[in-house]
């Protein structure tokens, strides 16, 4: 089995005693990441928040990658408790909740955008939040394929969302001629219409498990 920071011991076992635990070194990190965005987080930075010498983090973490994934399952042990199916609810009421506990998390870390994309190990964290989407998804009349492809698309609408917020209001168009676009000059020119109350984002959820899962 190949080495990751999950299958590894807390610290080295070479070395003076150790003055800061693995979780103290996170929580700095996550500090720092939190305020400053995920480019301020290098080993030095950390170390020098926690008065000591970069050298000495290298006696609990082999790399900032490792820091990066251990960051990561601290933040997604946040999701706890997972939030239930509500009474008279079904699946896809619990998958929506998940849904915006987890929108909710990457509005409080918007550094865990920049993190998701990198190829990492999962971690015990991680792997409880897989754990308990499935157990929500075993009424489903699907197979655990599709099931797992579910949480997948789940996690990534709610990436997007979280993304799109983060990015705020795109540049208009009112500088551009739209003489080359006609379709989209006659929808700017049409008269605006009264918008209906809608959640987009629950339409948006909603739309994506039931096409994975559910048979028409």
């Amino acid at each position: 089995m190949s080495s990751t920071i999950w299958n590894r011991p807390p610290r080295g076992a070479r070395g003076p005693a150790p003055t800061h635990s693995r979780d103290e070194i996170v929580a700095a990190a996550m500090a720092m990441a939190d305020a400053d965005g995920l480019g301020a987080v290098s080993m030095r930075a950390v170390a020098g928040a926690l008065n000591t010498g970069a050298g000495s983090l290298y006696r609990y973490l082999s790399s900032r990658d490792d820091l990066l994934d251990l960051m990561t399952d601290r933040a997604a042990g946040e999701l706890r408790p997972y939030p239930e199916v509500p009474a008279g609810g079904d699946w896809m009421d619990g998958m929506l909740l998940l849904a915006r506990r987890q929108l909710d998390l990457y509005r409080a870390h918007r550094w865990l955008l920049d993190v998701l994309p990198r190829p990492t190990a999962i971690g015990p964290e991680g792997l409880a939040w897989l754990d308990h989407c499935l157990g929500v998804l075993e009424p489903a009349p699907a197979p655990t394929t599709a099931k797992f492809e579910a949480i997948a698309m789940m996690t990534g609408v709610t990436t997007l969302f979280a993304r799109s917020e983060a990015a705020g209001a795109p540049a208009g168009f009112a500088a551009v001629d739209m003489t080359a676009f006609p379709h989209l000059s006659a929808a700017f020119s049409a008269p605006p219409a009264a918008p209906e109350p809608r959640d987009l984002f629950q339409a948006t959820v909603r739309g994506v498990l039931r096409g994975l899962l559910v048979e028409e």
